[in-house]
């Protein structure tokens, strides 16, 4: 199941062109990933911070003022001991694909400096937003 958020384009985010600036969509796909956390994980006790190994962007089509805000669709497609795959597809007003972000966040302990498994509940609460199967 899909977690889905609306984010507001700002007047500063255009570039000359009249386009989002493509450093923005970073910033898109992590309001989107914390509100993920806010909104559908249930922490229940102390959890590492998690850091992001990984982060790569498909850049399918510009934002533009006229084409915000931008709806973020966030799936889980894996999940493994200390880390798991986030996968996030931003469409414009018209629902659009505007781009696709893939990401691998790691939960971290920022004494050692090293990576640590994520809670049995966090895992499993992951899972719940495995993207949906629609072959079958």
């Amino acid at each position: 199941m899909a977690h889905t958020c609306q984010i507001e384009v700002r007047w500063g985010d255009s570039d000359r062109l009249g386009h989002v600036n493509n450093v923005l969509y970073a910033e898109y796909a992590q309001e989107s990933r914390v509100r993920f956390f806010r909104e559908a994980v249930t922490i229940g006790g102390p959890l590492h911070p998690l850091v992001v190994r990984k982060l790569s962007f498909d850049y399918l089509r510009p934002v533009t003022d006229e084409t915000a805000p931008l709806t973020v669709e966030l799936t889980i497609p894996k999940v493994g001991t200390s880390s798991f795959a986030v996968h996030q597809v931003m469409r414009d007003r018209t629902g659009a694909v505007c781009a696709e972000v893939d990401s691998v966040m790691v939960a971290f302990d920022p004494v050692t400096e090293q990576a640590v498994p994520l809670p049995d509940r966090i895992r499993e609460q992951l899972r719940t937003h495995a993207p949906v199967d629609v072959t079958s």
